[in-house]
């Protein structure tokens, strides 16, 4: 059986306050860019025209994608639907905003443009074109916002029967980080916001929670054994004892989004982009900012030791030590 990474004695929880500089810092230049330069949302925010388009022989996705592009309407979603000479384009309005007028005119430019490329009515037909309203919007948001929301109260009521209140709290908080992170690397890339791209963000946020609750588990289970040690050590132990399996877990998962991300095309690209660095900030969010935010609530808030004896008292003593 391969064995890596087994027996390691890395001290992680050494470097939580540079870790902890480098993601603020972070954090507030990518959301800085966000109310800067505002956020881009797709039709199903924003909405647009929808088209369903019919060509004489199956095109290459790539050269409709540039031709759309080329009329103005940068950024249109371009899939194959049905045929394989039979797709659906979906274009915002110039402008952003969307209306009936604005449909008729998107859908006779970029049919103009169609034609110029692939040739007259008997190369390309456009068999439909519609008016798409924002039908999730603003509900969307508030929607997505309140099962973020719920998610985090579950996890907390979870983490807090299971474990104890503290680990839910530094679950919580990690898990917040993730999408504070998450919403910045956005920002940064000026990727679209679609519900694609709201998936992959809830899709990060359980994968997160996942590598967070492994470590918390081994810390409860490194408690029990009642070691003579800080419980700073007890987390740092719990991180080595579980990196082996973190590794590998994370490189599998990291090599098929990469596959998604450089093969999948434009459609499912924001969503591997989201998930390959979901992996980077779930990690980095469960050692530094899970772990070392565990620690300073355990010295904050020690669990009572009344009537467990001497030997549980000194636990709770080694346990209110704070990661220096």
């Amino acid at each position: 059986m391969l064995r890596i990474l087994h027996g390691t004695s890395y001290d992680f929880i050494k470097y939580w306050r540079r870790a902890a500089v480098l993601t603020i810092a972070f954090i507030v230049v990518g959301l800085g860019a966000l109310v800067v330069r505002g956020a881009r949302y797709s039709i199903e925010f924003t909405g647009g025209t929808t088209m369903q388009v019919s060509f004489a022989k199956a095109p290459n996705p790539d050269v409709i994608r540039s031709t759309v592009d080329k009329a103005g309407f940068a950024g249109s979603t371009i899939q194959q639907f049905g045929a394989p000479t039979e797709y659906t384009i979906n274009a915002q309005a110039k402008g952003g905003l969307a209306s009936t007028t604005a449909t008729d005119s998107t859908a006779k430019q970029i049919e103009a443009a169609l034609r110029a490329q692939f040739g007259d009515t008997s190369q390309v037909r456009v068999l439909s074109s519609q008016y798409v309203g924002p039908q999730v919007g603003a509900e969307l948001r508030r929607n997505a916002m309140m099962a973020v929301a719920i998610s985090f109260l579950v996890t907390l009521i979870y983490l807090a029967i299971r474990f104890e209140w503290r680990f839910g709290v530094a679950a919580v908080v990690a898990t917040a980080h993730d999408v504070f992170t998450t919403l910045a690397f956005l920002a940064m890339l000026r990727l679209e916001i679609s519900l694609t791209v709201v998936a992959a963000i809830l899709t990060v946020i359980g994968y997160s929670l996942n590598d967070t609750i492994i470590i918390f588990d081994r810390v409860r289970e490194d408690l029990r054994k009642q070691r003579k040690e800080p419980f700073r050590d007890t987390v740092n132990r719990a991180i080595n004892e579980t990196l082996p399996r973190s590794v590998l877990t994370h490189v599998t998962t990291l090599t098929a989004t990469l596959a998604l991300l450089f093969f999948a095309g434009e459609v499912i690209r924001p969503f591997s982009w989201i998930m390959a660095f979901g992996i980077f900030t779930g990690t980095f969010s469960s050692i530094y900012v899970a772990g070392a935010l565990l620690i300073w609530i355990e010295a904050k808030w020690p669990p009572a030791v009344e009537g467990r004896g001497a030997a549980a008292a000194a636990q709770a003593a080694r346990r209110r030590q704070v990661a220096p």
